[in-house]
């Protein structure tokens, strides 16, 4: 697949470790789905597929790879705490992706929502969990699941105006998790300094102060400048160094990226390998890092909002 086709170029191939995920228990989804939306995407799955919205269609094959996914990232966070120190992260290569999954209803080519399954599972284990979503798109299901709790802290960097709509900087958390969402929704033509910014100033200084204990990365490449559904401007380059100052937060073998959307082969393949070059200490840049769009407004704005520098 595009995500992984581009490890032998970066030259990376030899640095990882490839494990086998396990499937996604019940009890892990109920953490944070409702029964009722686990029951009804099992049912239309057992019976061959189905419309869940305008967006989502499941076939025969959609109920497992949702399990597996949720399941990988979940594998992923069991790995790294069974070898503590021997690995620097880990990157899960999934799909369908997850981050528009609420605890009521899966949407947006999501199923159920893979890294909060993850999140709620270290936050229940006594971990303070960091959440930093990448995705030009809003993560509304991530943010719905984790805004009124304080264990978890949500940050999204994304394009506004664009689907689903939310994500605005107003929307902060709600009674013991007020703060502990953050959003800078960035307008269309934000190039990788914007995010950068977003990152050093607003996300980078959150984290610090909320004493994260592992990071989760919801590693969506859609903001690449050639995506086809997207308008921001970032290249290859641009995602990587946000995926290396994002992990340099927390220590060794406490960080797991997940890829969620991203809808052009050739970006993803680029962005794949320059972030898995990074996450194993290597630099791989097949493009230059960009600069110079609009949005350092906003994360003026984000910024005075989180009393950020």
């Amino acid at each position: 697949m595009a995500a992984t086709a581009g490890l032998a170029e970066a030259g990376v191939s030899d640095a990882l470790v490839h494990a086998i995920p396990r499937l996604v228990t019940d009890a892990e989804l109920l953490r944070v789905h409702e029964a009722t939306m686990v029951d009804h995407i099992v049912t239309v799955g057992e019976a061959g597929g189905g419309r869940i919205d305008a967006d989502t269609v499941m076939n025969a094959a959609s109920l497992e790879a949702a399990r597996l996914a949720a399941g990988s990232v979940v594998t992923a966070v069991d790995r790294l705490i069974e070898d503590p120190g021997s690995f620097a992260a880990a990157y899960c290569v999934v799909r369908p992706p997850g981050h528009h999954a609420t605890p009521s209803q899966s949407m947006g080519f999501c199923l159920f929502n893979s890294v909060a399954v993850a999140a709620a599972a270290l936050a229940e284990a006594g971990e303070r969990v960091a959440i930093v979503d990448i995705d030009a798109h809003h993560g509304n299901g991530t943010q719905d699941i984790f805004f009124s709790d304080p264990r978890v802290l949500f940050t999204s960097i994304h394009q506004s105006p664009l689907y689903p709509g939310t994500g605005a900087l107003h929307e902060v958390g709600a009674g013991p998790g007020v703060g502990t969402t953050i959003n800078v929704p960035v307008p269309p033509g934000a190039t990788g300094d914007v995010a950068r910014a977003a990152v050093d100033r607003v996300i980078g200084p959150a984290i610090e102060r909320f004493d994260a204990t592992w990071v989760l990365i919801s590693a969506g490449y859609d903001g690449h400048r050639d995506d086809p559904i997207t308008d921001l401007g970032y290249s290859s380059a641009d995602i990587a160094d946000l995926v290396g100052a994002i992990a340099s937060l927390v220590g060794r073998g406490r960080v797991v990226a997940v890829l969620e959307g991203g809808y052009d082969l050739d970006a993803i393949r680029h962005s794949s390998a320059a972030v898995t070059a990074q996450l194993v200490g290597e630099t791989w840049r097949p493009e230059s890092a960009t600069s110079g769009g609009p949005g350092m407004d906003i994360v003026d704005a984000a910024a005075q909002i989180h009393g950020s520098p």
